[in-house]
């Protein structure tokens, strides 16, 4: 008796939960719909609307709402509501509720779909490529629009997810050779008006609206429901028989707006974090952010992922903003993931955009990484060394010769990790290693919310020639290729892509952020480079060993003069077929030479050039790398 009234007492002292609450907003069965939302128990005249389109007229029914328990409201519709919209309304307007699986046009309202029917035919036989370690990916961030809208691109569905099921866009992404494809946010976003598509519309789409829907503008037909979650499908299923993983870029750091928001509009202010005096905080700079150390906002980001990993296949996810996050909701992600699947890969932005309104100490920040194994984020050190910093489109590093960027691109090759032989007095941003896998680090050098490196190399170094800039761009991904994080590419910087100097292009027309796949006419040695440094990457698991201690057994870092990176990976590192392989980064505008252990050695890469077959010999105990360019080596 004492045990029970213990636990009794303890129940009652225990902080209120609404983990009772779910995300299974319309339960359907053919007799009836039993309809679900999460909402303040003080709402007044809480319903559910029924509507026979996505868009417009009035409701076939308006059914009240009752309390059934704490902060939940229920309400069943007798009848068959196939193929019906539904709005939820409590008094702060309509909203598609906050999970909802398929909408109309626009996303203003829910559907009720029969989802079986949005796959496609041999779905359930699909498979998630194999992967042995994140080390093993290689990430090619795009945008729909960006990679097909283009005329040269030749491709049928210009700007739409069918587009990535077209053999042309398999046969190039397979040609390149990655092996994972990082989308854009996918999910319903609001800047695009779907019923105007025929008028130029762009946004990059980080303005989440319905973050469970695949957006209706990337599909072929935005007003039936079933249609943009079937070639979503599609896509996915396209890119997973070709060997390629998919994943989606996830914003749940902010939304659109406030007031017009699900969120807002289902439990005001619950979701959003405020400041001490009251306002909404703005850690996403977007004028909002979510607080999802919330109880039922923490359970909404994992059953999300769940649900696209589920029923979409999603092989990874890109946490946009992951710095506004706290640390305990990553890794019940992280968690929840492993238990489906281990090999999903985790990474996001290491930063917030603004101060947010929860310690530092508990967000998923870079400088946090550690306390988040499994969870991957982007290096602006090695980022920023090679090319210079985010907020300065015109200051140089090291591709322009400038100095004291050598430790900063050190840090990025090993991996974020402590290395014996780093100087992190020396390294940009970071005072000491975040990572503890060199698997938590995203090794780049240029993505979709900056210049591209073209534009970047331009802007930074008045006066380029084409020549020097091919050069400089094949060098800078060089080290990213050969660093021991996950290397990742902007989609076109195979194609010698520009955006016309812009560096935020977030809502820019397409002559701005489309490909031209022309380019690669015109730069043939440029995509070429590319081929060869990411096939080289693939066959020689010295340069993806994946583990911390592998790296400081075999990773070495040679004496080199100013502006030159050397690094030694030795001793057939990750039973490697080559038993030394050496990488020499010059800036220089003048040949360097790096002193080396005493041999012969088969030059594989020099002077914009790569072949594994070997290009000759190099004998004794100095590498001489050419002018603005990579020297690879191996005995």
């Amino acid at each position: 008796m004492k045990k029970w009234i213990v636990m009794g007492l303890m129940t009652m002292l225990l902080p209120k939960t609404v983990a009772a609450n779910d995300f299974k907003e319309a339960d359907y069965t053919p007799q009836q719909t039993t309809f679900k939302i999460f909402a303040p128990s003080k709402a007044k005249n809480v319903r559910v609307r029924i509507y026979k389109a996505g868009i417009n007229g009035r409701a076939l029914k308006t059914v009240k709402m009752k309390l059934t328990s704490e902060d939940t409201w229920e309400a069943t519709v007798k009848g068959d509501m196939m193929n019906r919209f539904y709005t939820f309304d409590m008094g702060n307007g309509e909203c598609a509720g906050l999970f909802a699986k398929a909408v109309g046009v626009n996303g203003k309202r829910a559907a009720i779909i029969d989802m079986a029917t949005t796959n496609p035919e041999g779905w359930e036989s699909d498979v998630r490529p194999v992967i042995k370690s994140p080390a093993d990916l290689v990430i090619y961030e795009m945008h729909h629009r960006d990679f097909s809208i283009h005329e040269s691109s030749g491709l049928v569905n210009k700007g739409k997810f069918l587009a990535l099921t077209e053999q042309k866009a398999i046969d190039h992404l397979k040609a390149l050779g990655v092996n994972a494809i990082h989308i854009l946010p996918s999910y319903d976003y609001a800047s695009v008006d779907e019923t105007r598509l025929n008028e130029p519309q762009y946004n990059w789409g980080y303005d989440p609206v319905n973050y469970n829907v695949p957006e209706g503008s990337y599909s072929t037909d935005p007003y039936t429901p079933a249609t943009r979650i079937k070639e979503f499908k599609q896509m996915v299923q396209a890119l997973h028989n070709a060997g390629i993983r998919v994943i989606l870029d996830v914003v749940y750091n902010h939304t659109w707006d406030i007031n017009g928001s699900n969120f807002q509009r289902t439990y005001p202010d619950y979701f959003y974090r405020k400041t001490a005096d009251g306002q909404y905080s703005n850690g996403s700079g977007c004028g909002n952010e979510t607080a999802s150390e919330q109880e039922m906002m923490r359970k909404y980001m994992v059953e999300s992922v769940k649900y696209w990993i589920n029923e979409y296949h999603i092989d990874g996810f890109r946490f946009d903003l992951m710095g506004v996050h706290d640390i305990e909701t990553m890794n019940q992600i992280r968690k929840a993931v492993d238990e489906i699947d281990p090999t999903i890969y985790i990474y996001g932005e290491g930063w917030s955009a603004g101060s947010c309104a929860y310690p530092t100490e508990k967000l998923g920040l870079k400088a946090n990484i550690q306390q988040m194994p499994g969870i991957g984020a982007f290096s602006d050190e090695i980022r920023d060394a090679l090319r210079g910093p985010f907020n300065d489109d015109h200051k140089a590093a090291f591709l322009a010769c400038k100095p004291d960027n050598e430790e900063s691109i050190k840090f990025g090759i090993a991996g974020a990790i402590e290395h014996p032989q780093l100087d992190y007095s020396k390294v940009n941003y970071s005072t000491k290693p975040w990572a503890t896998e060199p698997t938590q680090m995203i090794s780049y050098v240029s993505c979709h919310d900056d210049m591209c490196l073209v534009d970047r190399l331009k802007s930074s170094i008045p006066g380029i020639s084409m020549d020097e800039l091919i050069r400089l761009n094949q060098l800078a991904q060089t080290a990213v290729f050969t660093s021991q994080g996950v290397p990742f590419m902007l989609s076109g910087e195979e194609m010698l892509r520009d955006k016309k100097g812009v560096h935020n292009s977030y809502n820019s027309p397409d002559s701005i952020n489309q490909l031209d796949w022309d380019n690669m006419k015109r730069y043939p040695q440029v995509l070429e480079y590319y081929q060869k440094l990411i096939q080289l990457r693939k066959n020689h698991p010295a340069f993806r060993l994946g583990s911390a201690d592998l790296v400081r057994k075999h990773l070495e870092f040679l004496d080199a003069p100013k502006n030159v990176v050397a690094f030694r990976l030795k001793n057939y590192a990750g039973r490697d077929d080559w038993r030394d392989i050496i990488v020499v980064l010059n800036a220089n505008k003048t040949p360097q030479s790096v002193n080396i252990p005493e041999g012969k050695y088969t030059i594989v890469a020099m002077g914009g050039v790569i072949n594994e077959q070997g290009m000759g010999n190099m004998n004794g105990d100095k590498a001489t790398a050419l002018p603005q360019s990579a020297l690879i080596i191996h005995n």
